[in-house]
Parts: structure tokens; C-alpha cells; sequence
């Protein structure tokens, strides 16, 4: 299980999360919800220590990961989908995926199931990264993310401004990593539909805390409308 307790991040002198506290729940998907500029990234980037510094327990499995830097949390088993996917554009796809086996710290190889998320990108591996569309590039990052050998896959909005007929595919390979790998998924997402169709539980963000938090089925539609409407 991943616990944050009491946890506070910083950009600089900017305080971004103010005593935030969570679990993670070992083989769940749980959603991350929230408007905009509320700290749902940030919350992403503290876990993987990718903020300027914090303060507070983030416990991975009786591991205290937070006093570690950045690349031991992602060989304890965390890797992290970014906003914008990130990818580098003039690697091949091939090589971007291998990227990730740096994280590692082990043999790199492209995980077994990408194959079958994404036939796509096993077909044009020689390809530039930057050539893909937004939709192919956020496969990518997804199957660069696996080649980590995660146990707990940080994703934040991984299908924002991607075109609709990849929307259900990226959606149906989160679902199915959960299933299938038993992969623990921290899910940032604004899109309270495909959120209470894959996540088992949900934290509610607001002033870079959380507000809410409980089992998926006790997100009512007065918590999404007083902390994610405009």
C-alpha cells in the first residue's frame, strides 16, 4: 500500500500541498479528482519526488520513500505517465520504451503486454516518437512507463487532447493493467465517467489537500459538483 500522511510539498517558497493525507490501496485504481490548479500533478510529482522539496511520511509497502531521491523511488516500483507524455521526439519508439528500462536498474526490454495494448507502436518501432500523433505518443509514454516494471503506475490525465479514437483505447489498457498485471494506479483524471467505471476508490483535491476521499460508489454527484464544477 502507498500511505501519504500529513504531506507538504513546495515550489520554492510556493507551498503547493498543504498536510495531505491518502491511500493507495495495493491492486486498486483510485482516482484523483479535482479542478484545475488544485494540486492533482503536484501530488503526482511529490510521490515521485519531483518537487523542490516536501515534508511528511509517503510510505510505500513499510518503505519510507519520501527521504529517497527520485530515481531509487521509481526502482522501489514507481513510475510516472506525465502530463504532455514527455517523450523524447527524435528517439525511435523502440528506444523510448527502452528508456524506461533505465529505471530500472535491470535488463531492458519491451514489456510482453505491449503488444496488445498497443499493436501500433510494435508495428512502426523505428519510427521517430515525434512523428506520432498526441494519442500514439500517450501509448508511448504508457509502455515506456512499463518498462519500469512498476508496481504502482502514477498517471495524470492520460487522455486530455487525445482524438476520440484512441480515448477508449488508452481508457480500456488502464482497466486492463489493473486486471490483469494487479498494477496499483493513481489516476489523475477530469472525466468522472471512465473514473467511476475503472477506479475502486477516489481523493478529492482542493487548496492542494484532499477533501473527500471514500470508495468509488460514494461519489456522489454533490461532491463532483461543489469540488470539480466551475
Amino acid at each position: 500500500m502507498l500511505t501519504l500522511r500529513n504531506v507538504n510539498s513546495y515550489y520554492g517558497r510556493s507551498q503547493a500541498l498543504h498536510d495531505l493525507s491518502m491511500d493507495a490501496p495495493d491492486g486498486q485504481i483510485v482516482a484523483i479528482l479535482g479542478r484545475n490548479g488544485v494540486g492533482k500533478t503536484t501530488l503526482l510529482r511529490t510521490i515521485m519526488g519531483l518537487t523542490d522539496r516536501s515534508e511528511g511520511q509517503i510510505d510505500l509497502g513499510g518503505q519510507d520513500i519520501g527521504v529517497m531521491p527520485t530515481f531509487a523511488r521509481a526502482r522501489a516500483g514507481i513510475a510516472y505517465v506525465p502530463q504532455g507524455r514527455m517523450i523524447i521526439p527524435d528517439f525511435t519508439i523502440r528506444d523510448n520504451i527502452l528508456m524506461g528500462g533505465f529505471a530500472a536498474g535491470g535488463v531492458r526490454r519491451i514489456p510482453e503486454i505491449v503488444p496488445e495494448l498497443f499493436p501500433y507502436l510494435m508495428d512502426n518501432l523505428d519510427r521517430p516518437g515525434g512523428v506520432l500523433s498526441g494519442g500514439q505518443q500517450q501509448q508511448l509514454a504508457v509502455a515506456r512507463a512499463l518498462a519500469c516494471k512498476p508496481r504502482i503506475l502514477l498517471m495524470d490525465e492520460p487522455t486530455e487532447g487525445i482524438q476520440p479514437n484512441i480515448v477508449q483505447q488508452i481508457e480500456d489498457s488502464i482497466i486492463r493493467l489493473n486486471k490483469e498485471l494487479g498494477l496499483t494506479i493513481l489516476l489523475v483524471e477530469q472525466n468522472v465517467d471512465f473514473a467511476k467505471r475503472a477506479a475502486a476508490s477516489f481523493a478529492m483535491v482542493e487548496h492542494g489537500t484532499v477533501v473527500a476521499s471514500g470508495a468509488i460508489d460514494t461519489l456522489t454527484d454533490d461532491l463532483v459538483s461543489r469540488h470539480m464544477a466551475i
